[in-house]
This record gives C-alpha cells, sequence and structure tokens, in this order.
C-alpha cells in the first residue's frame, strides 16, 4: 500500500473534520480555472510513535521534538495547537509468546504509562524539546500534534550503550503509522539479534503479519502471522523466532490485517555493534540511498523486487566529483520475491557519497527497495549503521538531534543541479537561528558540516528545503559520538515532511446552515 496516499487521504480527512464543513461555492464561467487550482493547506494532525530503545541496563536515551515555524505558501500556520508523547503500555513478547496469547483473556503485567503527564510537549514551533530516559526501562512513546504544531513535526530517538552486546550509538525518527513496511538488511544469523517492534497508537488492538524473506524466497514460519499489537501499546518480535533457518541477509515484510501500527527494525552484532533500520522508501524502479560516510570501511547492499517481475540494476555511486560505477559490482540482479546482496567493502575511497541504483536497461523499470549496512572502524572497533532508500524531498526536511560537533549532512542531487535552503533551528537551551543556501551539482553528493546556531545550547533541528526549478533532492544526516576509541554514529535519512496537502475546491456550498 501506498504510505504517501494514505498520509494524503488522512489529512484531508482531518482538515474537514477541524473546519467543521467545506466551503465549495460554484464559481461563474469567469473563475473556472481558479476553482479547479487544489488549494495547498496544512495538515492538521500527526501521529508520531517512537519504539522503546533499548534492552539494556546501561542505556541513556535522549528523545529531541520539534516542528519547524510556519508553513510557507499555506494559510492556517498560526492556529492553536499541541504537540505531546506520552508513555506507551510496553508488552515485551515475542512473536511465539504473541502467538500463544491470543486466546489468553488475562492482561499481561505491563508497566502503567503516565497517562496524565506527558513525557515530551513543545511550547512553540521553531524550537525543539528535549528529554531523557535512562536504562532498560525507558518508554516507547505515542504522540500526536494538532494545529500549528503538526505541519512537520518530527521528533529523534538517540539511545547510547557503552558496553555489551548492545553497544553502540543508536538513532531513529519516530515513525508515522501505516499498514505496510518493508525492511531489507535484516539477518536471522545467530550472530544478531533482530528485533521489529510494532507499536499501536489507536486505543483499539492491531493485527500483524510479519513475512521474511531470504535469498531463495520466503522462509518458512508458523508464528508470523496474526500477531496482535495490545492498544496503546509496544511489542517487539525477534525475528529469529519466526524462522529456523539462518540467514545472513533477509528483507522484512510488515502488513496488517486490522488496525495500524508504526514499525521499525532494532540490529543488535554481537561483532559490530548496533542501531535502528528504518523502513525502506515505497517500491520504485529507481531509488537513492544518500549519505555513506566518507571513512566507511564496508558497506553492504540489500535489494528485493516484492513483484512479479525480476530487476536488473545499474549501480553507481554519486560522489563529491561526479557519478561513478563500483568497480567489479556494475549490476546487480534481483529475482522476483528473493532477497539480493552484495558486499561493496570500502566503496567511498575516503570520499563521502550516496548509492543509486537504476534500470540496467531502459524502459524496463521494476519496482524494488533496498538497504545499506554501513560499518565504521575495524575489528573490535567496529560500529554499524543503516541506510534504507527514501525518496526524494519534494516541499521540506527536518531531522532532530544534532549536536555541535559531530554531525553532517548529505545532499545528493542524482538528476540536474539545485539549490538547498538549510535551516538550523534555535537550541534545546538556547541560540538564534541559522541558515544557508547550498548549491547540489548534478550527479553529486554534497557531504558538509552544516549551520550550527550562534549561541547554541544544547541540540538543535536542521530543516532542508530545496529551491523551486532545481532537479531532485535526496538527504540524510550523520551523527558521530565516538567512545572509548569505538566510532559510535547513526544515520537517518530525510523523506519530505508531507507537511502539506492539496485539498480540491469544489463547485457547490455544503456548509450546513441554522442550529
Amino acid at each position: 500500500m501506498n504510505r504517501t496516499t494514505l498520509s494524503l487521504i488522512a489529512a484531508a480527512t482531518a482538515l474537514a473534520a477541524v473546519t467543521g464543513f467545506a466551503s465549495l461555492t460554484a464559481p461563474d464561467s469567469t473563475d473556472t480555472a481558479v476553482a479547479q487550482v487544489p488549494a495547498l493547506l496544512p495538515v492538521e494532525r500527526t501521529t508520531q510513535l517512537c519504539p522503546a530503545p533499548s534492552v539494556s541496563d546501561v542505556a541513556e536515551t535522549t528523545y529531541t521534538s520539534f516542528t519547524p515555524a510556519g508553513t510557507a505558501g499555506t494559510s492556517g500556520g498560526d492556529a492553536a495547537g499541541s504537540a505531546e508523547l506520552r508513555e506507551s503500555v510496553v508488552t515485551l513478547a515475542d512473536a511465539a509468546d504473541a502467538t500463544a496469547k491470543k486466546d489468553d483473556k488475562k492482561k499481561d503485567p505491563a508497566k502503567t504509562p503516565a497517562q496524565d503527564k506527558a513525557f515530551i510537549a513543545l511550547k512553540e514551533p521553531g524550537k525543539p524539546v528535549s528529554g531523557e530516559a535512562s536504562g532498560a526501562d525507558a518508554p516507547a512513546l505515542i504522540g500526536s500534534a494538532t494545529g500549528r504544531f503538526a505541519p512537520g513535526w518530527t521528533t529523534q530517538q538517540t539511545t547510547v550503550v557503552g558496553v555489551g552486546g548492545a553497544r553502540g550509538l543508536l538513532g531513529t525518527a519516530c515513525a508515522a503509522p501505516d499498514t505496510d513496511f518493508w525492511f531489507p538488511g535484516a539477518s536471522t544469523e545467530a550472530a544478531r539479534q533482530d528485533y521489529v517492534h510494532l507499536t499501536n497508537p489507536d486505543d483499539t488492538a492491531a493485527v500483524a503479519d510479519i513475512e521474511v524473506y531470504g535469498k531463495d524466497g520466503v522462509l518458512k514460519s508458523d508464528v508470523g502471522e496474526g500477531i496482535p499489537v495490545p492498544g496503546k501499546s509496544s511489542v517487539p518480535v525477534l525475528l529469529s523466532t519466526l524462522t529456523s533457518e539462518a540467514a545472513p541477509d533477509v528483507t522484512v515484510h510488515v502488513t496488517t490485517r486490522t488496525g495500524r501500527v508504526g514499525a521499525v527494525l532494532r540490529v543488535a552484532d554481537e561483532k559490530a555493534g548496533s542501531d535502528w533500520l528504518a523502513a525502506s522508501g515505497d517500491p520504485a524502479g529507481r531509488v537513492v540511498l544518500p549519505g555513506i560516510p566518507a571513512d566507511a570501511t564496508d558497506v553492504r547492499l540489500v535489494a528485493f523486487a516484492p513483484g512479479e517481475d525480476d530487476a536488473d540494476l545499474k549501480v553507481q555511486l554519486a560522489g563529491a566529483d561526479g557519478t561513478i560505477v563500483p568497480a567489479g559490482n556494475e549490476t546487480l540482479h534481483v529475482k522476483s520475491r528473493m532477497t539480493a546482496s552484495v558486499d561493496l567493502a570500502d566503496v567511498t575511497k575516503g570520499e563521502a557519497g550516496s548509492l543509486v541504483l537504476s534500470p540496467a536497461q531502459s524502459g524496463r523499470a521494476t519496482p524494488v527497495v533496498a538497504a545499506l549496512r554501513v560499518v565504521r572502524g575495524k575489528g573490535s572497533s567496529q560500529e554499524i549503521a543503516f541506510i534504507p532508500a527514501t525518496a526524494p524531498i519534494a516541499s521540506r526536511a527536518t531531522v532532530a538531534d544534532n549536536r555541535a560537533k559531530g554531525t553532517t549532512l548529505s545532499l545528493t542531487a542524482p538528476g540536474a543541479t539545485a539549490k538547498v535552503k538549510v535551516t538550523a533551528s534555535a537550541g534545546t537551551g538556547g541560540g538564534e537561528q541559522a541558515e544557508k543556501t547550498y548549491t547540489v551539482k548534478g550527479g553529486t553528493t554534497l557531504a558538509f558540516t552544516p549551520p550550527v546556531p550562534a549561541g547554541l545550547k544544547g541540540s538543535y533541528a536542521l530543516t532542508v528545503e530545496p529551491e523551486p526549478g532545481g532537479g531532485p533532492v535526496h538527504a540524510a544526516r550523520t551523527l558521530a559520538l565516538p567512545e572509548d576509541g569505538v566510532p559510535m554514529f547513526t544515520v537517518q535519512t530525510l523523506p519530505d515532511d508531507r507537511g502539506t496537502v492539496s485539498v480540491p475546491k469544489a463547485r457547490e456550498d455544503l456548509s450546513i446552515l441554522g442550529d
């Protein structure tokens, strides 16, 4: 299911519900053209879901929430509203437990959330707010923003685990609920502990299915179907409990039979640390995976074709000076509904870049999903992160929890040259907004330290806005927080924030008059 379509429908419905009527006046012959032009309006409500961050007692987690100030080109940006995140009821159950309890009417013992108090609440757009939690009891969060806080609202979850099997810097942008998710780049090997976190924002229970695809097709499972996710709860599902087959590279497909969930995958590698794997963008014939660090020591590409046709992909690296084809990995053949992978080693050769996958033959674009596993460091000082394929920024994208040191922004223009305005917000503890415009040459990746707010205290948000008339732009943010010689880092892609929606103007007045 196309998430963009669902989001637009939901946004339009919310707009109608909030205003209470649709003012649709029939035009005369002189203004027919005007009436047919859709109105660009801000969304009125947004939901976000943050997974339980860690099972480690030494984990330190920061949640940072932000809404850009104003919604350019729209009306209604000054309407009242709020943005709050509250604790969910965290249900610690793997798939086998969840399946066994389908018919159990007893309520599982769970932590009761503080429903009368928000964990994080924004005070005004343009100023980020942060909250902290420690240890394995840090909660999953369920949030909602309305009015002027809804357009572009984002929350970043950043966790530092200094020791143990879950060691690493884990980062993820809290996700919107949906009914369909793809995760290429997961694993069921013994050295990996991969959990799919399912979070239900609604009062009624959701029911989810999880399918796992290896290099030869779907992996058999008796417990991946009909997984219950109670209302206002989060359920982690360990992938290795779904199948007896150990596979180094798999693609995970999460769908819901009833309800909707937020889904994200937490990876813990006993040798290379841990991080979150966010869902790939919607299947497309051409995909971009932006933001490979310059010092990456190993890059592994995993791709999957969900349709009935095989995909033959051209593999290219967009670097600082142009686009090249990695030697020995010019193309990748992806069989229908089978996971394909290739080790690209140190493909960046000391230069930051982005991977571009396109049809090997013109006119034969088979939709695919894809992700990269990226390693920095070597031996016992390795650290991993993941980069899913992401769509270009249509209008605006934002990432929160950037630091004065250790933040790198990557902008990729796979087609024509583009100009991009980058705005740094005030800090969580103070500072003044800063902005700068960058030119990204066609076929290249521009990786740089973004502007830092003057007088910065705390962390800040970055908002990226491509200027009209340029080529498409894909973006990613790398946050590096090295610790004890380990190059800890995490990468978040920046999809469009979908802060506005086009609402067609109607020709009749449908408002209800009178009491």
